[in-house]
């Protein structure tokens, strides 16, 4: 049995569509079992033969992070290690998600697992811990590093600028940041791939789908992708560039967070997306939340 562990977040319900769709057996809990408390994990893992533990959970919002501090490290540090520490005691493998922001964007390649981190806010610092703590409690785990998220559950970038376009003669959108979106159907993918073949490496790996770009060059193919499907009616929205200087916000943003996917593919024997195709097939499925952009 898989047990995934922020089963309601945009991620996690992507992955227990899958896992229901593939017919493996996994079991999800939400802020039902507080990862922060030990002992509440390890009475709901009692009785159950759990072989792998998925989690999705963490304290993703990134400005306000800098401002609770205290919260974000029982959720992204010590919720980890408490996880590991359990994975350890009922021998059971775990996949962690972790972020780019462990790095400081000074780079301009993309960064490979092997590169040294150097988070820059709180947010960062505290997934950085977090996968120190997983490292450092069990041997058996995957950290996945992603970036630039976005899925059919929840808010994000897509659904954002869809609404910001059909409602604004113009939209200002930064373009000095470079990454790699990941549409959350890919990395589900490739998570279940990971548990599918089960002979994968352990370790820590990078997985966005593939390309390079600015939040300005992604936010134009929405609106030609969203103009040619009929989700954005206001074709005439100004998508203006601008910089990070010009829009400030309290945690500061990696420049460059583009990750290197080499590794994954190779172990996997994959190809990963194009970011162009992937936002093709979320925007085009029938389960796109069109109450989202209205």
């Amino acid at each position: 049995m898989i047990w995934l562990i922020g089963c309601k977040g945009m991620l996690g319900t992507e992955i227990a569509r899958q896992l229901s769709e593939n017919k493996i057996e996994f079991v999800g809990t939400d802020i039902d079992v507080d990862i922060t408390n030990p002992q509440a994990l390890a009475d709901f893992a009692k009785g159950k033969v759990i072989s792998y533990i998925i989690n999705c959970s963490a304290y993703t919002a990134v400005d306000k992070a800098e401002s609770d501090s205290d919260f974000v490290k029982k959720l992204n540090e010590d919720g980890p290690r408490n996880i590991a520490n359990l994975a350890n005691q009922i021998h059971a493998k775990m996949i962690h998600i972790s972020t780019d922001y462990v790095f400081d964007g000074t780079g301009s390649s993309p960064y490979t697992e092997d590169i040294p981190i150097a988070p820059i806010g709180v947010y960062g610092k505290t997934k950085a811990a977090g996968e120190a703590a997983v490292k450092q409690n069990l041997k058996e785990y995957y950290i996945i590093r992603t970036a630039w998220l976005y899925g059919w559950s929840g808010k994000n970038f897509v659904y954002t600028m869809i609404k910001a376009m059909n409602t604004h003669e113009s939209v200002k959108v930064v373009n000095d940041q470079k990454g790699s979106p990941t549409f959350a159907g890919d990395l589900a993918g490739v998570i279940l791939k990971i548990i599918n073949k089960n002979d994968v490496p352990y370790g820590t790996y990078h997985c966005t789908d593939l390309g390079e770009i600015t939040w300005w060059d992604f936010t134009n193919e929405i609106k030609k992708q969203g103009i040619e499907t009929g989700l954005i009616t206001n074709k005439d929205c100004v998508v203006n560039p601008c910089t990070t200087d010009e829009y400030p916000t309290p945690a500061k943003r990696p420049a460059y967070s583009v990750l290197c996917k080499d590794k994954i593919q190779k172990a996997l024997k994959i190809t990963l997306p194009d970011w162009k195709q992937s936002l093709k097939v979320f925007i085009d499925s029938e389960m796109f939340d069109k109450e989202r952009i209205q």
